[in-house]
Formats: C-alpha cells, structure tokens, sequence
C-alpha cells in the first residue's frame, strides 16, 4: 500500500511514525468486543495495530483506491470498510458506545468535529489526530485567544484532554502545520443542558462572528444589557471571555422568554 500517492483535494498526510502510532493505540486500548470506527484509514499505520486489539473493525474511507486496498488486505469479517465521505456517513446505524479514532484530514477538520458533536451519547469516546492549533482551540480556556464557538459548543458536550503534540516529519508527505493527538469523552449527563440545543448554537454563532465587539453589540436584537447583567454576564465584555455555563443561561432565558411569548 506504500505505493499510493497522497491526493491533496482529500487533505491527506499518512502517518508513518512507529512511536507515534503506538502512542495513539495505547491511549485507545481497545477491547477485543469494543466497536471501534477509524475515520480515514489511510495506508492502515493505525488500522493494522487496532485490528490485533479488536475482533472486528469499521473504517470509513473515502479515497476509492484506498478501499480496493483495504479490501484485498484483510477480509471483510475482521475489517468492515464503508467507503463513504466522513461528513455524510451515518455513524449512529454503527450502533452505540462507538469508540472512533483517526487521523483526521485537516481540510474537513472543524465541520467533522461538529458533525461527531452531533452523535450526542452514541460514542463512547474518540481519539483524533488534528491540526494542533485546532486541538488548541478545543481545549482553550475562557479568555485566552484560541477560545471561540468551536471551544464552547465542543466544550458543552465533551470533556477534552490534548495528550502529545506530533511534529510534520511523522507523516508522508509532511504538513506544513504541527499536529497534536485530542481525546473527547461525553458528558454524561451534561453539567448544563441548553433547553433548546438549536438556539443554544444560534446564539454562540451570533456572538463568535462578532467576536470583537463587546457582548452588548455582539448580542444586540437578541440579549439586551439589563438582561445580561440579570444572568451575571458583563454586557461590556467579549465573547470570549465567556465559559460555557454562561452561553446556556443565556440560550436558556431565550427559550423561556420565547416560550412564554407565545
């Protein structure tokens, strides 16, 4: 499979680094019952250490002449390939309790996350290779620069833990960016929950694409001053400075004072 060259509109960068691959297989310690999903297989550095560990394993590819590989490589009782784009693809028809772990192109990185975010409690845990400064936005801290909506609706619904920085000589062809290795575990139950999920986003979405403008501006039409100061939220102070409770006692008075409009 070494013979495959990486294709650019696909975003990839193969991992070929022995150390870091073993890194990554030891942190998922999968179970041989344990359904696990690789999103973006690849050339199979991470796929052939995971299927020692599992009985079976999923993969969802997308390159077709990755899949042709991947099928004449192992059979389809140990190895189940679903060639499909990673942003369409039902992972919920898996099942629950999903175990996913990749090497996740950076191309499609963010809106993948939000799509994972999605999935709600259906997975278990995940383990994904990332462009660090994405992996350090996912991370960040109330106040601090990489802090956005990212931060804040991954944030609502994981707790996150960057484990090990990879620097571009452990993939082929090298990326011109570092990368860093994220697990995300579910919040079960969720510390807060945002009565209304679509609003909740509506309004992180809202203020984050004024992310420099105060709160008062960012929010104006939606959340007035006096309210804000009502849910002890500075009105002069900046979306970022925000930590998640805050965005869903916001989300939250919204519904409720839209629920009681009608």
């Amino acid at each position: 499979m070494t013979a495959h060259v990486a294709r650019k509109r696909f975003g990839q960068h193969f991992l070929v680094d022995a150390t870091c691959v073993r890194r990554i297989v030891e942190a998922v310690a999968p179970q041989p019952d344990e359904c696990v999903v690789e999103i973006g297989p690849g050339l199979g550095a991470l796929t052939t250490p995971l299927l020692t560990r599992v009985d079976r394993l999923h993969v969802v590819e997308i390159d077709r002449d990755i899949v042709a590989k991947l099928r004449a490589r192992w059979p389809p009782e140990r190895l189940v390939v679903h060639e499909a784009d990673a942003l369409k693809f039902d992972f919920a028809a898996l099942g629950n309790r999903l175990r996913l772990v990749g090497n996740l192109p950076y191309n499609i990185s963010t809106p993948l996350l939000f799509r994972v975010a999605g999935l709600g409690d259906r997975i278990a845990d995940a383990h994904f290779m990332l462009q660090k400064e994405v992996v350090d936005r996912m991370v960040a801290m109330p106040g601090s620069t990489e802090y956005g909506r990212l931060t804040v609706m991954l944030q609502y619904r994981f707790a996150m833990h960057k484990l090990f920085e990879v620097g571009p000589e452990a993939f082929r062809p090298p990326p011109k960016v570092d990368s860093a290795v994220v697990l995300m575990r579910p919040l079960n139950p969720l510390p807060q929950s945002a009565t209304d999920p679509v609003l909740f986003a509506q309004v992180v979405t809202r203020a984050f694409t004024q992310r420099r403008k105060t709160l008062r501006n960012a929010l104006a039409g939606m959340l007035e001053p006096r309210q804000m100061a009502l849910l002890g939220i500075d009105p002069g102070a900046r979306p970022e400075t925000l930590p998640v409770a805050a965005w869903v006692a916001a989300a939250n008075w919204l519904s409720r004072r839209d629920s009681s409009s009608e």
